[in-house]
């Protein structure tokens, strides 16, 4: 056992009354973390975070195997000053190989939890290549914490790329360092959360302190002083500041840290250049407190590409002018502060240095601002929602859901009680116009459906695999209407969705409705104003006299080019007609825009019902003056179980037997899929507008419900002559022959004919709630009583 004190200690400056109570989250699961990182080498995340576990439950930091020369691989266990983490040092023979080097860590590690006691733990991973050694053990929960993208650094092992998409897979939630690593990451994994660098405040603002006493070994040293302190790796520009050494020999540069994988040889030599070494974090405000500026001198290669760097923040609270390189995650969140200076290049480099160093000078000018960027930062904030995060894992593995309970159907109740009203269909028409009927006009309603549940087809249900899908295809709630929204609020929650679609042309996935990303990536382009693409669209239109068809609504906005890429193929699919034989209301539904937004709806409430579309009704439904008859066919029902008033929202030509024949309508075949990954593609929807691909689109249901699951499913949805009607097919005859059913319709004593099919037009979701809230409201103010409902229309 090695009780040395470590380089790098968690601060004691962190508040213990910040952290919040481990009941109910971690508590009682040990936490295993697997670093390619010693615990004593340099203080940065998974310091702050596994210190902060450890102050409520058992941490085990298990680290890099060490190589050594004894026949047979062994564990140490060191214990640190300041901590209660305890370092797992694994040695392995150095003869062994790779596979034989697993297999001898998978069984230490076997033998170390039998003789711990240590049940179920949460596996921890900031590397991949570990991931083969802990894979067999159950888990409370496994999470991945990608602080940095490791297969970009120099000498990254061949396999991390292939281990890192097995722990992809099997983890049950994913942390990244940044936003950045966010972004190349968010499609592997269905649970995946940014967190970029905290900071500890209270620790770095020591710098800002007048009595704070600077190293020795610094004072010695003349100013100006320009530091840098962090790993010295491939990730710095050596000659970034070997350059800004010699044009600046008056600057005194202070380079304090472990220099790893360059040689010493390598680094550059000036007599105003200070290699420091490492120095303990606990130190390095007092190094902070002497310097004028602190650099940020990083290389713009592939090892940074997707780096936060936590210096930044550290820098800013320690009360110190930035200059850094332009990393992507510190434009991103830093780059507007009027104390950090982004450069590139040797010149515009000492440009920015100058800057800062005036600043140094008025530190009143810009730190209130840096101050107010950083107090959402802290490590205990972040702790408490990666925890939170943790916590939800484990939860989601312990409890195996159920298929939502069903709402029961009573059947028809003969005898004991006369219904008001007979519903027909149990969708989103008939099962409003029914709670309303019940609840607010107490009347007594009998809602009968040929289907065997609930909802129509916005009916949702969990699969073979426990996967929330919607049997009919996606339904995406959007609606401008403050009163559907409020009216439907009372049966369920929402999960907030701004619902997205990609469009598979050639090789190319582009946002669907067209926008400026989309023909920026069709064209080649790169335009970067609305006023560009407007111009651009302006002249690929080719105007049409009078515009008639869905045809002739795109061609006249956009031209033949993107009518044919994106419109054509997919309208003949989908109507199995031309779009010049389609009304132009059919293409109107699908704007342009000039701007990169690429929501595919813009509504002002854009959302899921939380527990899913069926819980909703079955909540609007649940009242003792509804009752149900599933499965049973509206036209087969005996004349003594119909009510007086029937609302019927089935096809209106099917109720009058389709006595001028049947109004044409297109249907959907939908052949679902589960697949063993996490994720199959980018957004909820990708449409496919080729005409040599059966399917108009696929859908991902999980990007829709927000479920985690380590498995994913999906469904193709095939236009169809036959089948369920879909969707009115919008063309001057068939609304002509509409209009002789809606004649007969208004002279049907008792019977008021509502929704989609009822209408025969195609609604939405919220259209058809506000439809039928209107229709009842009309019921109430013009014929409340019992006796005259009958006559409603």
């Amino acid at each position: 056992m090695n009780n040395s004190r470590p380089l790098n200690a968690v601060s004691a400056s962190d508040d213990p009354q910040s952290i919040m109570s481990a009941e109910g989250l971690v508590a009682g699961s040990t936490v295993i973390c697997f670093s390619h990182l010693r615990w004593d080498f340099v203080l940065q995340r998974p310091q702050h975070l596994m210190g902060r576990f450890a102050k409520e439950t058992r941490v085990l930091f298990w680290e890099e195997a060490i190589p050594t020369d004894h026949h047979l691989p062994y564990l140490e266990f060191h214990a640190f000053d300041g901590t209660s983490v305890q370092a797992v040092r694994p040695r392995v023979p150095a003869r062994w190989s790779s596979a034989e080097q697993d297999r001898a860590l998978s069984g230490l590690l076997d033998q170390m939890l039998t003789l711990t006691g240590i049940r179920r733990p949460v596996l921890w991973f900031y590397t991949p290549m570990m991931w083969p050694v802990a894979s067999h053990v159950e888990a409370a929960a496994v999470v991945y914490d990608c602080m940095d993208e490791l297969s970009a650094f120099r000498f990254a092992p061949s396999e991390l790329l292939e281990r890192e998409s097995m722990l992809l897979a099997a983890a049950d939630v994913v942390f990244t360092g940044g936003w950045s690593i966010w972004e190349a990451k968010r499609l592997r994994h269905d649970n995946i959360h940014a967190f970029p660098s905290s900071v500890d405040v209270a620790h770095f603002a020591a710098a800002r302190q007048a009595d704070t006493v600077q190293p020795t070994e610094q004072t010695a040293i003349a100013g100006p002083r320009l530091g840098y302190y962090g790993v010295i790796d491939e990730r710095l520009d050596l000659d970034l500041v070997r350059d800004l050494a010699a044009a600046r020999p008056d600057w005194q540069i202070v380079m304090v840290g472990p220099v790893v994988k360059i040689a010493p040889d390598d680094l550059p030599k000036a007599s105003n250049i200070r290699w420091v070494g490492q120095r303990d974090y606990a130190d390095l405000p007092a190094w902070l407190s002497g310097w004028d500026v602190a650099l940020m001198p990083f290389a713009i290669n592939e090892a940074t590409r997707f780096i936060s760097p936590t210096k930044t923040p550290e820098y800013l609270a320690a009360g110190k002018p930035v200059v850094s390189a332009p990393i992507r995650d510190v434009v991103r969140h830093y780059g507007e502060l009027d104390g950090v200076h982004i450069a590139q290049g040797p010149a515009a480099f000492i440009r920015a240095c100058e800057a800062a160093l005036d600043q140094s000078r008025n530190p009143e000018s810009w730190r209130p601002q840096a101050d107010a960027a950083l107090a959402s930062l802290s490590w205990d904030t972040t702790f408490a929602r990666m925890r939170g995060h943790v916590a939800e894992a484990i939860a989601r593995r312990k409890t195996i859901r159920p298929s939502p309970p069903r709402l029961g159907a009573p059947g028809i109740r003969r005898g004991a009680r006369q219904y008001d009203v007979t519903i027909c269909g149990a969708g989103f028409a008939g099962a409003v116009l029914a709670e309303r009927l019940a609840q607010s006009s107490g009347r007594r309603v009998l809602v009968v459906d040929r289907r065997d549940h609930i909802g129509g087809n916005a009916y949702d249900c969990r699969d073979a695999a426990g996967i929330l899908i919607h049997r009919y295809g996606p339904h995406i709630f959007h609606t401008n209407s403050d009163e559907v929204v409020a009216y439907l609020s009372r049966f369920t929650t929402w999960r907030p969705y701004e619902h997205r679609v990609l469009a598979q042309v050639g090789e190319q996935r582009l946002p669907m409705p067209i926008n400026r990303t989309t023909l920026n990536a069709l064209y080649g382009r790169s335009m970067a104003s609305d006023d560009e693409v407007s111009a651009f669209l302006a002249a690929q239109a080719e105007p049409v006299a009078e515009v008639r068809t869905a045809r002739d609504v795109v061609v006249n906005a956009v031209g033949r080019t993107l009518y044919e890429t994106f419109f054509e193929g997919y309208t003949r699919k989908q109507w199995g007609l031309d779009p010049s034989q389609l009304d132009k209301t059919v293409t109107a539904r699908v704007p342009t825009r000039t701007n990169d937004d690429d929501r595919y709806f813009t509504d002002s409430f854009q959302a899921m019902p939380t527990e899913g579309y069926t819980r909703m009704f079955e909540n609007m439904l649940d009242h003792p003056r509804i009752d149900l008859a599933l499965g049973v066919d509206f036209h087969s029902l005996p004349v003594q179980d119909r009510a007086p008033l029937t609302i019927y929202t089935g096809p209106i030509d099917t109720y009058f037997g389709h006595r001028f024949g049947p109004l044409p309508y297109r249907s959907l075949e939908f052949r679902h899929e589960t697949l063993n990954q996490r994720r199959f593609q980018e957004v909820g929807v990708v449409n496919y507008p080729a005409p040599d691909v059966p399917w108009t689109r696929v859908t991902e249901y999980k990007h829709l419900t927000g479920q985690v699951h380590p498995q994913t499913s999906i469904s193709y949805e095939i236009p169809s002559d036959t089948g369920d009607p879909y969707y009115p097919i919008p063309r001057p005859e068939n609304q002509a022959l509409f209009k002789r059913y809606q004649a007969l319709a208004d002279a049907e004593p008792g019977v008021i004919f509502a929704g989609r099919l009822g209408s025969y037009r195609y609604y939405n979701m919220d259209q058809v709630v506000g439809q039928a809230l209107a229709i009842h409201r009309r019921m109430v103010a013009q014929l409340p009583a019992a006796e005259v409902l009958a006559g409603a229309k």
